[in-house]
Parts: C-alpha cells; structure tokens; sequence
C-alpha cells in the first residue's frame, strides 16, 4: 500500500459505511434440507438482532 493510500485509509470513517446482510447466497426451498431451513431461520434471526443492534446474548 502507498503511503498516500495508507494516509488517505486512516482518515476514512468507517463507521459511515451501510451494514449489509449476507444475501450472495441463493435459497432453494425446493432443494432445501432442514439444516437449510435452519441455517436460514438462523441467518434471518442474525440480521434482526443486528439491525436491532443487539448481540448474540441479546443485551
């Protein structure tokens, strides 16, 4: 990394950058097994709490 890259990526605030969900992932209901079904019940739960903004021991 150049130090002007270097410089520029440390002023950058980084906070400002949109939370985004996992969604690279494409869900067959017709192919889906139960470890699946879970996965998505699970990934969905997830992204509430995030969006939320609680963590994993609901706080």
């Amino acid at each position: 990394m150049t130090n002007e890259k270097k410089e520029y990526m440390e002023k950058v605030n980084f906070g400002d950058l949109p939370v985004g969900k996992n969604e690279d992932v494409e869900f067959s209901e017709e192919l889906a097994d139960e470890a699946d079904k879970q996965a998505e019940r699970r990934a969905a739960a997830a992204d509430s709490r995030a969006q939320n903004g609680q963590n994993e021991q609901g706080v």
